[in-house]
């Protein structure tokens, strides 16, 4: 399974992994959304999260959100 990451482009610290290219089951009341990257079904995730983990919560919700700590 290829995973999909965005960034909400009005809440720079919020992420999503998705199962589509578009994000098109990402919350709209977080976006717009940007593409920033496609992980394909043998790459790590970026900071060590579970990939079965975000797998399973993209095919019961669509998405899985995740957050960056604030800078500072």
């Amino acid at each position: 399974m290829r995973i999909f990451m965005f960034v909400s482009q009005t809440k720079d610290d919020l992420h999503a992994f998705a199962g589509d290219e578009s994000g098109s089951k990402l919350p709209a009341k977080y976006g717009p959304w940007g593409l920033t990257g496609t992980l394909h079904s043998r790459e790590a995730p970026p900071h060590k999260f579970a990939r079965r983990v975000i797998e399973q919560s993209i095919a019961s919700e669509g998405f899985q959100l995740w957050r960056t700590k604030p800078k500072g």
